[in-house]
């Protein structure tokens, strides 16, 4: 820089100048230009005034420039000292050092602001351009011709509508409507029309009315004054078979699930964060109402046990890896629901098809039970002929009387009706009041391959060997023939035979039997040949035929005719004592569905008769000698 400096004074070195005092002066006077040239003439007097140097820039004496220059440059006030002549040499190099070095950082500065202002005008541009994208983005929709016409297509799709399907027109819309569950109703309304509203889980054969029931009572409810249900209370229902969820929580549409960033596909204001995103299932849905699950008894076990924790908690609880509760990016609906929890508090109402057995008993722990029974005759016909009212169809006589000779359900006699008006309609497209005629509702029923549910009915008469017993599937319950017959064996010798179908048990009822009927004749079973067989073939997983078997035998040995319309059902001790047994709802049901007279159970099972319980004789027995008196 010291070259350079020196080109530029075009003098020669300074070491050949110090005798010559015009040379220094001259020297002095470029410093300055130098200085005026690099801080502005104006701020180098400012400078120098704020200095005290104003005087000795100006004085006609060189070393008071001189002293003028350091001060400038040193940026020192005090600096009072005034150099020998033989000094000023030396103060100049150092002096031309400093204007150097002055000279070069401003070079460099200046090219380095150059560079950043470029830089910040790049910048610029491109952020003025950002802007403008996403002010188009705004301003602009990604509509075209094409897209365009596809919505007008969506849209006129929409004014077209077909009638609302025979289902939604015919579901049960007041507890009136909903017939034969009488007593499971009040148990329903009971559970859920106080504070304290309790789980429940409702059992019985599908198409009865659980699902409807469930629904109306809600609405039936919330106008209890003692009700914790409100108005806008939801009732929020869902298929049990189809709850799907993954162990990971990441779906799972009941109980809520954790969208983490790499998951969460086009939410980026999210994932570009890496926030964790928590979606509410439906038991937040349903909170503050009804959560009904159909075929609750079908859903996967370990989501059900999750269930139950949120039945405790009354809260669903999110967690993530991703979610840091100090990050300030986090927003407070996400922040609150990991710390706190999604709330959760609804009454849970479960129905299934299934036995009790079958279920859960840690579901079954939490909520009461309520049992809805087949439909009978007589509640089918009322189901047919309340639907006709609902369709504007009127009816032959006798049609709804076919139709519960064939179903024992209601959404099954419905769908039975509803085809034989669409038949009836199709036949007769220009009458303004449609009849559905029986003949309408027997080819259905062809075309259906439907078979009478009731093949045929008991009459009232005797038979010898022969005898009603009384078995259950599921919550159906139904009327088994047993059959006996004897023969004297040979040599003395006999045998006796049992369907192979019926199982262990009932055979060995038949053991039990030959011990009561030798202590009651003294006879001894071994001596005859004896043939059971249950009319065809059904297959019984319990004793409760033992009863009806040992009569069956004893009527056989002895020739006594026995009575044909009483149905017998209970089992039997080898000391002639009768057994209590299960079931017995379902099958007194099955014995009115044939018009069976009498039932007879054990004195035990008389407490599980219904009070309600019309059209048919119950008589409890505790041992054979009081069934004989019955069925004789």
């Amino acid at each position: 820089m010291k070259g350079i400096l020196a080109k530029w004074l075009n003098h020669k070195d300074l070491s050949e100048r110090l005798q010559d005092e015009e040379e220094w002066s001259r020297e002095v006077e470029a410093l300055y230009v130098l200085l005026s040239n690099y801080y502005g003439t104006d701020k180098l007097v400012l400078k120098a005034s704020r200095l005290e140097a104003l005087k000795l820039m100006r004085s006609d004496e060189l070393i008071e420039r001189v002293v003028g220059l350091r001060k400038i440059l040193s940026d020192d006030p005090t600096d009072q000292t005034l150099p020998n002549k033989s000094e000023i040499p030396q103060i100049l190099d150092e002096i031309e050092e400093q204007i150097a070095d002055l000279i070069a950082r401003r070079s460099v500065e200046e090219r380095l602001e150059r560079v950043v202002t470029e830089k910040m005008q790049e910048r610029h541009e491109d952020y003025v351009k950002e802007i403008k994208r996403h002010v188009l983005q705004e301003s602009s929709t990604p509509e075209n011709a094409q897209t365009l016409k596809k919505l007008a297509v969506l849209e006129k799709m929409k004014t077209v509508s077909l009638k609302s399907s025979a289902s939604d027109v015919l579901r049960p819309r007041t507890m009136e409507e909903i017939v034969g569950q009488e007593s499971a109703l009040q148990a329903l309304l009971a559970k859920i029309a106080t504070p304290y509203p309790q789980h429940m889980l409702i059992y019985g054969p599908p198409g009865v009315g659980k699902t409807s029931a469930a629904r109306v009572a809600l609405e039936v409810v919330k106008s209890h004054p003692h009700s914790p249900f409100l108005k806008e209370a939801p009732f929020i229902e869902v298929d049990g078979t189809t709850l799907r969820w993954d162990p990971r929580d990441v779906t799972n549409p009941l109980l809520g699930s954790v969208h983490d960033p790499i998951y969460q596909g086009a939410k980026h204001d999210l994932a570009e964060t890496g926030i964790p995103e928590p979606k509410m299932g439906l038991v937040s849905d349903a909170h503050g109402g009804i959560l009904f699950i159909d075929e609750i008894g079908e859903m996967d076990p370990l989501l059900l046990n999750k269930l139950l924790k949120v039945l405790e908690d009354k809260q669903v609880t999110f967690d993530s890896s991703y979610y840091d509760p100090g990050d300030p990016q986090v927003p407070l609906w996400i922040k609150k629901l990991f710390d706190e929890g999604a709330p959760a508090d609804f009454v849970l109402i479960g129905a299934t098809t299934r036995d009790p057995a079958d279920l859960s008993p840690a579901l079954r722990s939490r909520c009461s039970e309520v049992f809805f029974v087949p439909l009978e005759p007589r509640n089918v016909q009322h189901i047919i002929r309340q639907s006709a009212q609902k369709l504007g169809v009127t009816l032959e006589d006798n049609v709804p009387e076919i139709i519960s000779e064939y179903v024992i359900e209601g959404r099954k006699a419905n769908s039975i009706l509803t085809d034989a008006y669409g038949l009836a309609r199709y036949r007769n497209p220009d009458q303004a009041v449609v009849k559905v005629t029986c003949a309408d509702v027997y080819e259905v029923l062809r075309s259906a391959r439907l078979t009478p549910f009731i093949v045929r009915k008991v009459q009232a008469s005797f038979e010898v060997g022969r005898i009603l017993g009384l078995g259950v599937s599921g919550f159906l319950g139904s009327v088994l023939e047993i059959e006996a017959i004897t023969f004297a064996g040979r040599d003395g010798k006999g045998a006796i035979r049992f369907n192979e179908t019926a199982g262990s048990m009932a055979r060995d009822a038949v053991f039990n039997a030959a011990a009561v009927i030798r202590e009651l004749t003294g006879e001894d079973l071994g001596n005859y040949d004896v043939h059971v067989n249950i009319v065809g073939g059904a297959k019984i997983d319990g004793p409760s035929a033992g009863l009806a078997t040992t009569l069956a035998i004893y009527s056989a040995l002895k020739k006594k005719p026995l009575r044909q319309d009483v149905a017998i059902t209970g089992e039997i001790s080898i000391q002639g004592k009768v057994k209590p047994v299960g079931g017995i709802y379902e099958k007194i049901f099955g014995a009115k569905q044939v018009e069976v007279r009498k039932v007879l159970i054990p004195l035990e099972n008389m407490v599980d008769v219904p009070r309600s319980l019309q059209g048919i004789e119950v008589v409890g027995v505790s041992t054979i000698e009081e069934a004989m008196n019955h069925v004789f």
